[in-house]
């Protein structure tokens, strides 16, 4: 063959060989070239070495958007109908589903598929996972005991702000459910905020991205010794290089929140695309690969797991179903910057009623608000650090008082010391004792406006001295406002008068706990509770 002959023969070779190739991309059942905007969570930019996998194997190609979870549900909930993205990646979809409802939505739910599962946890240094257990039931550690050792001062910790990011909702949907203790879906009676305040004196580092957490932990690892984040984050960070010492990964015994990873189709009409983007994802190989660079768990039971991820998830926590729930704790946590440590003012009866196994009972209660409780309930209410403790003793006047600063195991002292006091007197000036407690609260400078400040009185006995329960409610209704917004919530024991307890109580927006019925430690537990 001539060599022109011969050239004029390859060129037309090549180009039927282009033609065919491009015939069986767009023939009935090859892979059609198409993309899909993604609107997706923050910690999912790590998929980003599969994509090009994908655009390879499908002809799919992701535009993905990232967003923090919570952020990404917001958003989605407000352009219900009109969706901007043809789909959603998200770490979780049970806050965008509880937006859609409380919102009003009618329609049907997009369809959702989960990719893979990732369990929120406890990453703590060595030797403050051994002090853990060694304070743990059975030395399996549980939140309850990370809530007493934060409120102890030992657990210092980084978490992610629940407000944007779903691990943090997760972490704080995970330890208010074990502080409830009911075992189901948190109701809105269940969530009661001075239950995490100990939780929180220990939570010294925030961020609005998982991945922008695990950073700033490694760059105040000499200050912290634990993690509050996903599994996988854990595992990645300890595999980085970047820590001195590893974390170990704890699953609180008392349960955890699954991420399950869910694919929402937005835009029906982008269905074929989606199924296969699904097929794709969920295939063996695909699973494998998941697990082995982003250290998730398959959502395929048959993909066997590597090492680091065969250790059993354990139980896991039920999501609120109600969004009332959800809207409370994150009020609750607030600002991550604000000032957390509270003041409480407790105005304690020592007429000489209270003699004998009355105040024995009392000097439990304090014992056991110091940490003395071990028992789930007692750890979720302790007294925490950062938090100012006034104590007014009182018989037919204030018989002492003192602030104490609770800072280390002296300052618990301190507060023990004031109540074995056995100095009691024969009359019992409740009203005029309460007066005083707000008079002080009302002249007080006021150089942490933010503080929380709550009042709790305990009383065994009729008032016999100074003013009456009108005169007090008069003039509660004369003092500045910010003294007016404290409340009072006053336990009734041995013959208190219920009426004008409650009545004192409901007139500073507080209530009052009876305890004549059970013991005085749990009623104690209620009003350190914050049930409104």
């Amino acid at each position: 063959m001539r060599p022109r002959r011969r050239a004029i023969s390859l060129i037309a070779l090549c180009m039927a060989g282009l033609w065919l190739a491009a015939a069986t991309a767009c023939a009935p059942g090859g892979p059609e070239p198409v993309t899909l905007r993604v609107l997706a969570s923050s910690e999912l930019a790590d998929m980003a070495p599969l994509l090009d996998d994908l655009r390879r194997d499908t002809g799919i190609t992701l535009e993905m958007e990232h967003r923090g979870t919570v952020d990404a549900s917001n958003e989605l909930a407000a352009h219900e109908g009109r969706p901007r993205h043809d789909v959603a990646w998200l770490s979780s979809d049970r806050y965008y589903l509880l937006k859609v409802k409380a919102n009003g939505g009618h329609g049907e739910k997009p369809l959702a598929t989960n990719i893979m599962r990732s369990p929120v946890v406890l990453g703590v240094k060595r030797a403050t996972a051994d002090r853990l257990r060694r304070a743990a039931a059975g030395g399996r550690i549980s939140w309850a005991d990370a809530a007493d050792a934060a409120a102890g001062g030992s657990l210092r910790f980084g978490m992610a702000d629940p407000r944007h990011t779903n691990s943090g909702l997760a972490a704080l949907v995970g330890v208010a459910t074990a502080a409830a203790g009911t075992g189901t879906a948190l109701r809105p009676q269940d969530v009661s905020c001075e239950r995490l305040h100990g939780f929180f004196a220990g939570h010294l580092l925030t961020g609005d991205a998982s991945g922008e957490l695990a950073d700033g932990y490694a760059a105040r690892q000499d200050e912290l010794n634990g993690l509050i984040t996903y599994e996988s984050e854990l595992l990645a960070l300890n595999s980085s290089g970047k820590l001195r010492e590893p974390l170990e990964i704890v699953y609180p015994r008392d349960g955890m929140v699954l991420s399950d990873y869910p694919l929402l189709l937005l835009d029906p009409s982008k269905r074929a695309a989606y199924d296969r983007l699904v097929d794709w994802l969920r295939s063996g190989p695909v699973q494998k690969k998941i697990m082995e660079r982003t250290l998730r768990r398959p959502i395929d039971p048959g993909v066997p797991r590597i090492d680091r991820l065969r250790e059993p998830v354990g139980n896991a926590l039920y999501f609120p179903d109600d969004q009332k729930v959800v809207d409370r704790l994150l009020a609750d946590y607030g600002d991550p910057e604000r000032d957390r440590a509270a003041r409480v003012i407790f105005v304690l009866d020592f007429s000489s009623s209270m003699r004998g196994e009355r105040i024995a009972a009392l000097r439990e209660t304090i014992d056991g608000l110091a940490g003395g409780d071990d028992s789930s309930s007692g750890k979720f209410v302790r007294f925490y650090r950062g938090e100012t403790l006034t104590v007014m003793r009182f018989g037919g006047r204030v018989l002492e008082e003192r602030n104490i600063t609770y800072e280390g195991q002296r300052d618990l002292d301190r507060l023990r010391e004031v109540v074995a006091s056995d100095d009691f007197a024969g009359s019992t000036a409740i009203w005029s004792s309460l007066d005083h407690a707000y008079r002080t609260v009302a002249r007080d400078p006021r150089d942490r406006p933010e503080r929380r400040i709550s009042i709790v009185l305990m009383t065994d006995g009729e008032n016999n001295a100074g003013m009456d329960v009108d005169a007090f409610v008069r003039g509660h209704a004369r003092l500045p406002e910010d003294a007016r917004r404290v409340r009072t919530y006053t336990i009734r024991y041995g013959e208190a008068d219920t009426r004008e307890l409650d009545r004192g109580a409901r007139a500073t927006g507080g209530r009052m706990v009876d305890a004549t019925d059970r013991s005085l430690l749990s009623a104690f537990k209620e009003i350190r509770g914050c049930v409104h």
